[in-house]
């Protein structure tokens, strides 16, 4: 059935499966996780980057997460002012004023495509995607234009990020913000920008922000194969994805964020843009996107073809790792290499099947990052350039070329790492899409 709180959100999916997800709160906290009998239901995903594997990995729920979770909000209005290792002594409107200033010369550069997200996480004291999903929000207009009330949105967003596992190498907030920041690149496209609607942009935000949300570090294959509870609820459909989509619609709940806003299919339209993201169905969408710009049949004035568009770009935002300058690419490749090699770690602990890419042995990070560029990134990229044939579309085919013969020669050892030093040539103003 359909409780009262959907039908006064909009919200318009089977009550079963959203009860079943972990993220349902009580009004005192949060409802306790299912947990069945199969002996890998009892994994808690909170400890798998723990270095005690063995003393950790069968614990039970992060009982301690989910009770500082009550006090996120606070703690954030304290982080913000407070950067860590400075004395409660300093002067408080010093301290904004000082630590702040950086982070606000970036944003006024948000658009550029070398945005190092890296950076502007450390000058926001681990807040960029609260900081920088706030910024766009209002730069955008939506705030006032949909009445948005600044403390029920504030706190969505803190909890969004503190919804985020700061544990996992890749999959984390810092993930969260840097594709947010690559979907307001491409919603600044000329196609683009000439025609979504408010709502379009508000749901593309959204969705880039939430798209990975309470993500345990495992893939899908890694929770069908040990019988996880939420495989099971989402019968090892989309999981993630759809766990990620409940999640937010959850959040946003209990926030009360859209409670005054006319009943709508907002809903439907931010889990359709989130469960574009899995790349298990990455040949379905390219293939309908090539298919659509072979006929030449896209109507940016059809709202179904921006949904479609809008779509595609948050695919791109997801996976644009590679078309970013090599010193960022880099650090994402190291970072997700790390999080399939933890998980591969688990897995021969438990004598499971290692996933592919997951074996340390068999798989460095070059030859992971050279098939995933040429199967997966490059194919959409090209679509994308086919779309939307811009400056920024041809830096990121640009980039990405650099990055692939970059990981090339380390592979075969023509290069070595002092000859991958930012040139200038990698940074030059063709590289750079300000807003």
């Amino acid at each position: 059935g359909i409780c009262v709180m959907c039908c006064m959100c909009g919200v318009c999916f089977d009550n079963t499966f959203f009860n079943g997800d972990v993220r349902v709160r009580s009004q005192a906290g949060f409802e306790p996780e299912r947990r069945g009998s199969h002996p890998y239901l009892s994994i808690d995903f909170q400890t798998l980057h723990s270095t005690d594997h063995s003393s950790t990995i069968y614990s039970g729920a992060a009982t301690g997460r989910k009770i500082r979770r009550l006090f996120s909000f606070q703690r954030h209005l304290h982080s913000i002012r407070l950067p860590q290792g400075t004395s409660y002594s300093t002067p408080l409107h010093i301290l904004d004023e000082d630590y702040t200033g950086q982070a606000k010369c970036m944003l006024e550069k948000v658009g550029s495509w070398n945005f190092d997200i890296f950076l502007f996480d450390r000058l926001t004291n681990g807040n960029s995607l609260v900081t920088l999903t706030f910024h766009l929000l209002n730069r955008f207009g939506l705030i006032e234009l949909f009445q948005l009330d600044m403390v029920k949105l504030r706190r969505f967003l803190v909890l969004v990020q503190d919804d985020y596992h700061s544990q996992n190498p890749y999959h984390n907030a810092v993930h969260a913000a840097d594709v947010t920041q690559a979907m307001y690149c491409y919603l600044k496209e000329p196609k683009l920008s000439r025609s979504l609607t408010s709502c379009d942009i508000l749901l593309g935000l959204l969705a880039a922000a939430t798209h990975d949300l309470d993500h345990p570090g495992v893939n899908q294959p890694f929770l069908i194969k040990t019988d996880h509870y939420l495989a099971a609820l989402y019968r090892n459909s989309s999981v993630l994805e759809n766990h990620h989509w409940r999640s937010a619609v959850g959040l946003l709940r209990e926030t009360e964020l859209f409670f005054h806003l006319p009943a709508d299919d907002w809903s439907r339209q931010l889990g359709s843009l989130i469960l574009a993201t899995d790349i298990s169905r990455q040949n379905e969408y390219l293939s309908k996107f090539r298919t659509h710009l072979d006929q030449e049949d896209l109507c940016l004035g059809s709202a179904g073809d921006r949904h479609f568009v809008l779509q595609m770009a948050l695919k791109c935002a997801d996976i644009c790792n590679p078309c970013r300058p090599w010193e960022l690419s880099k650090q994402w490749s190291e970072k997700v290499t790390e999080e399939f090699f933890h998980q591969g770690e688990i897995e021969k602990q438990h004598k499971l099947e290692v996933s592919p890419l997951c074996d340390n042995q068999a798989n460095t990070i070059g030859n992971i990052q050279i098939g995933f560029m040429t199967y997966v990134v490059e194919p959409l990229f090209a679509e994308w350039a086919r779309f939307s044939d811009t400056r920024l579309s041809q830096t990121m085919l640009g980039h990405l070329g650099l990055n692939k013969a970059s990981w090339s020669g380390l592979q075969t050892g023509s290069m070595d790492e002092s000859d991958l030093e930012e040139p200038a040539s990698r940074t030059s103003p063709q590289g750079s899409q300000e807003s």
